[in-house]
């Protein structure tokens, strides 16, 4: 799946800035969006029905998006991801 453009919603920014992410979160929307995402691999969150898709931000948290058009992905929530 090629991914064309990564929309956030407009709070996600403000949580990413409380938690000192911003630079890891750019850099993962950068590896995505160039085809080169090894370590940021998109994977259908459980149950697939829901059509919900995430990808690691590092180790900790996840971005959780929506695909919209089959080619742009709409960043609603990050979630902590602890196992």
């Amino acid at each position: 799946m090629k991914i064309e453009k990564i929309y956030e919603e407009k709070y996600i920014l403000g949580y990413l800035q409380d938690r000192n992410l911003t630079k890891q979160y750019k850099k993962s929307k950068k590896n995505i969006l160039s085809w080169m995402h090894t370590g940021n691999r998109l994977k259908y969150r459980e149950p697939k029905q829901e059509r919900i898709i995430y990808f690691r931000i590092n180790r900790q948290f996840r971005a959780l998006c929506r695909l919209v058009e089959n080619k742009k992905l709409v960043v609603f929530d990050i979630d902590k991801h602890q196992k």
